[in-house]
């Protein structure tokens, strides 16, 4: 059963690394993209003052599913995780944030610009 939840959460965690990076692309998807931003960075960085900056549930349950399946020395990192695990290059932990953080900011404001362009431009037409 843990390798299975394990599976579940690889796959599950990754799409959804992939789907707020790139789910913007897809006009239809831009709302429901621009909440798991939101709920991404609420995590992060609310969830994250008490449970230290970067905080994300599924990664915690994730990491404690591999630990019963005797899993030692975790990165603090998913994303550090997910490339190791995915390709076997050990990244760079503080590069890895780095360029996390970059790609996460990005994707957040292409979203909310395309949102609020949406959004706007639906308002401004007369049916």
């Amino acid at each position: 059963m843990l390798k299975l939840l394990d599976l579940f959460f690889v796959i599950f965690h990754a799409l959804l690394i992939i789907f707020n990076l790139f789910g913007w692309v897809f006009q239809k998807l831009r709302k429901a993209n621009l909440i798991t931003l939101l709920l991404t960075a609420f995590s992060w960085f609310i969830l994250g003052l008490f449970y230290g900056i970067g905080y994300c549930p599924l990664t915690e349950w994730h990491f404690m599913i591999l630990e019963k399946l005797g899993n030692e020395n975790l990165p603090t990192s998913y994303i550090k995780y997910i490339i190791g695990r995915l390709t076997g290059y050990d990244a760079n932990p503080q590069v890895t944030d780095i360029f996390t953080m970059v790609f996460f900011l990005a994707a957040l404001a292409v979203s909310a610009f395309l949102n609020l362009r949406d959004f706007t431009g639906k308002r401004g037409k007369k049916y």
